[in-house]
Order: structure tokens, then sequence, then C-alpha cells
């Protein structure tokens, strides 16, 4: 018989990998909570046409399509059918597809409950989303995002509010050396007209958005292949050659933005929220201006935000995001600006692996285990265990009265730290025995003191 498997890029999750995973999260939702983020949840899957065309060419080609219900074939003419377009067939056969963030599923939700909202709107979510990407370490097909995002505002105070945040996550995680890297779609678009490419300006942020995989010169070829010249692409050497402080960058930006009046916009952006963080102050993470940042999303029109791990693990960013201006406008709902960011979950897990950052209470998951020596003995155990729970202590009784040496290899592979065994001269005396797992030390206890040693 053929061993069962899994679609590529998904995974399923131990118990262990469960509880560290839900560590994040609560850590995350703490500080969405206390930022004032409140929570909302969107279905898994959206009608296409609310997803389609709102990521660019690239991002719409990974999103999962479902197939209609039924005989989905049955509105394909034979025409149709014949010519092989899966462009035009896709249309046909799928009217939903898998959501492939949660930023546009939002803004969706903004339009349709708009009356019930106030004005600026600020909610945090985390549900699974997914990508037909190809697998690699950190990058997953299914996976989880975590969302904080206002909308209604337009004031550059929510971008600095949201690096806080950010900070502040990976401050409780314990989580040093992370940098935050800033810049700004107005300023690519200022680059774009100065040099006379702004008909290319989403080839041109494609291309600047790949320059950690192909590099410097992967990036000018793939441009000159969307037909930007080589003028052009000598116009911005500087961005690639950019090094030193903020002020350093800022500079240079000034410079080759002086004909620009958008470019010039995003450059004063960039300068209140740097200079804003200087005065505030970082708890954990460092805010850096990265002038070849640009983030292939189509949707965003300022501040743009991207999250890179410590530079001791080998891994992608862990967390982006940026200003969008109207995106609800695709729904309907115009002039509604928003920002947010995203955390990413599945790699933040494993550079907390990597770095060997989970406290270790996170994977105690049972406290104690009560030792099943016989119906008589397990009622008495069952009395002690219903006390431990009603006080919030996690406690369990082994289920068969199995040998002793099962039960405790049972509790040493769980990693539960504490047995107790209640035989007959524990139920005579009304005490319990309990043993420490890791140092082997056994004491008899009362009740009363086994409750205060675990609540």
């Amino acid at each position: 018989m053929k061993k069962p498997s899994i679609p590529k890029g998904t995974r399923d999750f131990s118990p262990a990998e469960v509880v560290r995973r839900n560590y994040i999260m609560n850590t995350i939702k703490s500080c969405f909570t206390t930022y004032g983020f409140q929570p909302i949840e969107t279905p898994s899957f959206e009608n296409s046409e609310t997803l389609m065309g709102k990521y660019g060419e690239e991002g719409d080609r990974l999103i999962f399509k479902i197939l209609n219900s039924g005989d989905y074939l049955n509105k394909v003419d034979d025409a149709l059918y014949t010519e092989k377009d899966s462009g035009k067939l896709t249309s046909k056969i799928s009217e939903k597809a898998l959501r492939y963030d949660l930023t546009v599923p939002f803004a969706r939700y903004v339009v349709q409950n708009q009356n019930d909202i106030s004005f600026p709107f600020k909610r945090y979510q985390i549900q699974p989303v997914w990508r037909a990407d190809r697998p690699q370490k950190g990058r997953f097909r299914e996976f989880l995002q975590c969302d904080a995002d206002v909308v209604g505002s337009d004031s550059l105070w929510q971008e600095v509010e949201l690096v806080q945040l950010y900070d502040a996550v990976f401050q409780k995680l314990n989580l040093k050396g992370v940098t935050i890297k800033l810049n700004n779609r107005k300023i690519l678009s200022g680059i774009a007209e100065v040099i006379g490419a702004e008909d290319k300006l989403i080839d041109f942020t494609v291309a600047l958005d790949k320059l950690d995989k192909i590099g410097e010169e992967g990036v000018k070829t793939e441009m000159l292949s969307k037909g930007i010249s080589k003028i052009a692409i000598a116009k911005v050497q500087p961005l690639f050659e950019a090094r030193g402080t903020a002020s350093d960058k800022l500079q240079m930006l000034k410079t080759l933005l002086a004909t620009s009046e958008t470019g010039l916009k995003g450059v004063a952006e960039l300068e209140f929220i740097n200079a804003t963080i200087s005065e505030l102050g970082l708890e954990t993470a460092s805010l850096e201006i990265d002038v070849t940042l640009a983030r292939g999303l189509n949707y965003y029109t300022g501040a743009i935000f991207e999250v890179a791990a410590p530079k001791a693990v080998n891994m992608g960013s862990i967390g982006g995001g940026g200003r969008y201006d109207d995106l609800t406008g695709i729904f309907g709902l115009k002039d509604v600006s928003g920002v947010g960011i995203s955390f990413g979950l599945d790699r933040i897990y494993l550079v907390l692996e990597d770095l060997n950052l989970f406290p270790e209470t996170v994977s105690e998951v049972t406290k104690v285990l009560f030792i099943n020596f016989g119906e008589a003995e397990s009622l008495y155990a069952m009395k002690a265990i219903t006390k431990l729970r009603r006080s919030g202590v996690t406690a369990e009784l082994y289920p068969d009265a199995a040998k002793m040496g099962k039960q405790m290899g049972y509790a040493d592979k769980r990693n539960i730290p504490f047995v107790v065994l209640a035989g007959e001269k524990e139920i005579n005396s009304q005490s319990f025995t309990l043993k420490n797992m890791k140092s082997g030390e056994q004491e008899t206890i009362d009740i009363e003191t086994l409750t205060k040693m675990f609540s």
C-alpha cells in the first residue's frame, strides 16, 4: 500500500511545534492589542475577481484557483477547449481562489463593512494564506501571516508606530540583531520619472525587488529585457552604490530626485520617520534606509518596510509591509489611505529555532503525570488531578494500569517534569509521592502542598 503524503510546500505540525508557534502568535497578539489593534477574520477563499489583478502579473500567477463544483467543464464550448488558452479557460471553470495575502481581503472587508467601522480602523489578522510558489527553506505554499493595518488616516505617525510595533515584538521574543529596512514607493516613482521610464515603473520595481536574489547585474539584465535603456539604468547607479548613514543616503536621493516633486515628497516622508524613530529610540531592532528596497506588490504607494533576520542566520525577510493610498478604491471606496505590516511567523520560528531562543518553559505542556496503579488508586489520583486542574495546573493520569517502566518512559518522552505516585500507602496516609524526573529526587507531600507547588 502506498504511503500517504502531503502536498509540497505544506507541513504537519507536532504538538511541540504547535506549542512553539502559539508562543510566537501569542507574543505578536499581545503587542497588537497593546498598540490598539482589533482582531478580524476573513474566509480562506475569495471570489477570483477580488484577488486577481491586485498583485501584479507575477503575483497573479501564484494564486491557487479553486475548480467550480460539479461539472466544471459544462460552460466551456468546444472551440475554447480546443484553443487550450489557460487564461481564457480559467475564468470559465474557476470562480474562486485561495487568498494570496490578508491585505486585499482586508480592503474588501473594509468596503463591505464601511458603515459599521470607526475610522481610522486598526485591525490585526492572523490566518493562513496560500501561494503556488516553489518551496524552499522558509518559503512554503501554505503559511501563516500575522498582519496589522490602519486604514482611514494618511498620518506618518502610523508608520512610526508600526516600526515601534516591530521592535516591541522582537524585544519580547528576545530576538536581537533584526534590521527594519525602510524605503518609499514615491522615491521609486520619482526615479522612474527622472530616468524617463515612467511607463516602466512596474517592470523597474519588480526587477529591483530581486536584487538580493539575482544581484546587481541580474537586475540590470532584467531591466534591459523589459525595455529600460542602458542610459536610464546608468542614471540609477547611485542606488546600487549607496552606503553610509541615513543622512548620506537621503542626501544622495535628494540630488538624484532634484527634478521630481513626487520623489522629493517620498524623501521628506523618509526623513520624518527616520528622525522621529531616532528621537524615540528602539529597544532591539535597528532602522535602516534601504534605497534599493522595492517590494514587488503593486498596491504600495508610500513607505515600504522589510525586516531582515539577524545576520547569524541564513534567512530571507521575516516581515514586510507598506503604505497603500487607495487599495479600497479598487472595490469602490475612494480616498481611504492605509498602511500595514506583516510578520512571517514560519520564518520567525526557524530563526528562533536556529538561535535556540525558545524558552524552555514553552515546551512544557503537562507539568505532572499521575501513575496509574489500578481502579481505586486512579480514583484517588483523579480527585487530586481535578483539584490541580481547577487551580490552572496541567495534570494528567496515565490511562492504563501498565507497568511502571512504561508509564515512566511515557513521562520521559513527553518531557513531563514531575510524576506523582499514589498507591495504597499514599491513600492510607492521604499523601502523594512526588518525583522530579530530571533530578530523580522524591518527596512525600499532602494535596495542599502539591497544589501550592504548581499553582
